[in-house]
């Protein structure tokens, strides 16, 4: 079969007075209808990986691939027109934080509204049916009232509910989260993973799940791609994560919390020295 998505040697540079800034630096994978979590330490090149396949990195950002190739689409010959049409209705992506992603002055319900009549020929009324019946599939109590509020009306969670509805009411068929619980309490996590977990399976669609958690990562995806200063250092299933050969990787795993009480307390700093790209 074709994979969803085909990603080869990915480089994003962001010029400076001083010179390129390499964000990402040759990162190669494959996707199919999976859960691939990418993990790795802030400014490792996770999310700008994650941006640079929506064409959602600045235009000053150089950005360049062997291949980028979403099913038989080449991503990198589109037009920003045709990748405008894209985002959202086949692809789609949560962002971190919903307090700035959503738009203040625009009510919850109008802002998923708007996404259906970008991309689908409805009516306004079965525009605002579908609407309610994806915040009712994330999960969200009286969806009617709460498609009148604004964004500041909302809790944290309640917010993220809200971005998923929005990136997922079109039936896209790749969605990448990036960080989609990292501003929420532990059990909101769970229900927020839950939703995703269900969504995914239910629709055969491929997520690509951006976090610096490690365990969350290995008990959520399928694969695993850890990423060191831009690169991808190792890839392997999550299920054989203790397994890990390359010391970063080894090294995040190590700074995971256990009980024991002979656990290293700087294993990081005694193996930084031992990370080579």
């Amino acid at each position: 079969m074709t994979p969803l998505l085909t990603v080869e040697n990915l480089k994003a540079g962001f010029p400076t007075r001083t010179g390129l800034v390499e964000a990402v630096r040759g990162v190669s994978f494959t996707l199919g209808r999976e859960r691939l979590g990418i993990v790795g330490e802030s400014g490792s090149g996770k999310s700008q990986t994650g941006r640079a396949i929506m064409g959602l990195t600045p235009p000053h950002a150089r950005i360049s691939a062997d291949t980028l190739r979403f099913g038989d689409t080449d991503l990198l010959a589109l037009s920003p027109r045709q990748r405008r049409r894209l985002r959202g209705k086949r692809l789609a992506m949560i962002l971190q934080d919903p307090k700035y992603s959503l738009n203040p002055v625009m009510t919850i319900g109008r802002q998923i509204v708007e996404t259906l009549l970008t991309h689908e020929k409805l009516s306004s009324r079965d525009a605002k049916a579908k609407a309610l019946s994806m915040l009712e599939a994330v999960q969200i109590r009286d969806p009617e009232r709460v498609f009148g509020l604004y964004p500041h009306e909302v809790s944290g969670g309640m917010g993220q509910r809200v971005m998923i509805a929005m990136m997922l009411v079109c039936g896209p068929e790749l969605l990448i989260a990036d960080e989609p619980t990292s501003a929420l309490d532990v059990t909101v996590q769970l229900d927020v993973l839950d939703i995703l977990d269900r969504l995914v399976r239910e629709r055969g669609m491929g997520l690509i799940f951006v976090s610096h958690d490690l365990r969350l990562v290995s008990s959520f995806c399928d694969r695993v791609l850890v990423m060191y200063a831009g690169r991808v250092v190792e890839e392997l299933d999550a299920s054989r994560l203790s397994e890990a050969k390359h010391p970063y990787t080894q090294g995040l795993i190590d700074c995971l919390p256990r009980i024991e009480a002979d656990r290293h307390p700087l294993p990081v700093l005694q193996r930084r020295k031992e990370w080579s790209l």
